[in-house]
């Protein structure tokens, strides 16, 4: 496992050692993982919800040639 640093702001460093002290975390490692992996499945919903949105099409693949 790579480790890295990353500098925090003293109020993002106080939530994360909040984490450890009231047990949602283990250590203070542990709970960034977490939350690196939580915004990767919300950017992944997202992308997931944006295709959604986004106009398709159906049908036969001939008469859709036709129209384009």
């Amino acid at each position: 496992m790579t480790t890295i640093s990353v500098p925090l702001p003293a109020e993002l460093l106080h939530h994360l050692e909040n984490l450890v002290r009231d047990g949602k975390a283990p250590n203070k490692a542990a709970a960034m993982r977490m939350a690196l992996e939580k915004y990767l499945e919300t950017l992944a919903v997202e992308a997931v919800l944006q295709a959604e949105r986004e106009p398709s099409l159906s049908g036969d693949i001939d008469e859709l040639m036709e129209k384009i």
